[in-house]
């Protein structure tokens, strides 16, 4: 794929320090292995919003990905369905929400961004609850658009690439065959929303971008809360006063989470806070995390410092760049692999044994 591509897919904001924290938070937790434990039975799957799930992961939203393949969304969600676990569609994808909903066998989730008037997200939430979604995730945390600096390279102005962009992306005849040859990804859940004059590529995702609700508060959240009557999350939370908010108004549970570093730069880890927000939630609300899982064992560190379940994305989206739907469901299925491996090696045959007990951070060490 070409360079601005791959940026998109990989790169994070400013000097993309929260980026580097995500997987640094993971390598400061070690293993301490038991021994001699009955490993014949092992299992890491869970319940999720009370039904059965394989492992616990969620594929997480993300946008545009009809820049890496098509149909990006839905090939997502089929191969989220075939391995057996939620896939959460995304405001600013671009297959439509009602298109993907009718993947079989799919657990669908919607995830949503403020902006604009009330009637907005308003239609989006009926929408939602109409196409069957099972829960709905809110967003927190884009309500001004982090500096991606790999992002304004790639384009002269706001409105079309580069030359070197355009140079590069012509050097990858494949893509633009398989990718750009269907003409450039709208974001088709909200286009009726945008101005005729704004529908453009870039134009359309610039003037969404200034629309998002400055002021959106815990007051919007009430509201939500109170039109959309079937689970939900808050997604994008870093703060444990906030966690605490969170846990007083009504939504289902909450999503840890730097928007893959993304949005502000030197923000802690979800893994950071993730133990102390376990305490605080205990067993009122659920506690998800998303944000740097790239390998089974990410997700078995979550789970023993507090997390119910984890959302992946990068991950997920690899598969997906390399072999579509079946790409997503083996990307899936590796993490799965890699966990059942694991737990084999740590002595905790399933995931109602595996405890905080079981690590130890870098630092305690004994010398």
């Amino acid at each position: 794929m070409p360079r601005f591509v791959l940026e998109y897919l990989e790169g994070g904001a400013g000097e993309e320090a929260t980026l580097a924290r995500e997987r640094e938070a993971f390598a400061e937790w070690r293993v301490m292995p038991r021994t001699l434990v009955d490993e014949s039975q092992r299992d890491v799957s869970v319940e999720i919003l009370g039904r059965k799930a394989p492992l616990p992961l969620a594929v997480a939203p993300t946008g545009l990905n009809g820049v890496f393949v098509r149909p990006a969304d839905t090939a997502l969600a089929q191969g989220a369905a075939l391995a057996g676990v939620p896939f959460i569609q995304s405001t600013m994808s671009n297959d439509l929400m009602e298109g993907v909903a009718g993947v079989p066998e799919l657990r669908h989730w919607w995830q949503l961004y403020v902006f604009g008037g009330e009637e907005i997200w308003q239609e989006l939430v009926d929408r939602a609850d109409k196409a069957g979604c099972e829960a709905l995730v809110l967003t927190t945390n884009s309500q001004i658009f982090g500096q991606r600096e790999w992002d304004s390279r790639t384009r002269d102005a706001s409105d079309r690439p580069s030359l070197s962009t355009i140079f590069d992306a012509a050097l990858h005849p494949r893509w633009l065959a398989t990718t750009l040859g269907r003409g450039m990804p709208a974001f088709v859940n909200v286009i009726d929303f945008i101005p005729k004059a704004h529908r453009g590529f870039f134009d359309s995702a610039f003037w969404i971008r200034e629309q998002m609700r400055r002021d959106l508060d815990w007051s919007d959240v009430a509201k939500i809360r109170q039109r959309w009557k079937k689970p939900l999350f808050i997604k994008g939370i870093l703060n444990l006063e906030d966690v605490a908010r969170a846990i007083d108004s009504g939504v289902d549970g909450v999503i840890l989470g730097s928007h893959g570093g993304r949005q502000a730069d030197w923000a802690v880890s979800p893994l950071d806070i993730l133990p102390r927000a376990r305490e605080m939630v205990g067993d009122r609300i659920a506690l998800y995390v998303t944000g740097g899982i790239r390998r089974g064992s990410d997700i078995l560190k979550a789970r023993a410092l507090g997390a119910d379940a984890v959302l992946a994305g990068r991950a997920i989206l690899y598969g997906l760049c390399a072999f579509g739907a079946d790409g997503v469901a083996k990307a899936i299925e590796l993490l799965k692999t890699e966990m059942m491996n694991e737990i084999g090696q740590y002595g905790v045959p399933t995931l109602d044994r595996l405890s905080r007990d079981i690590l130890i951070r870098k630092d305690e060490l004994p010398l």
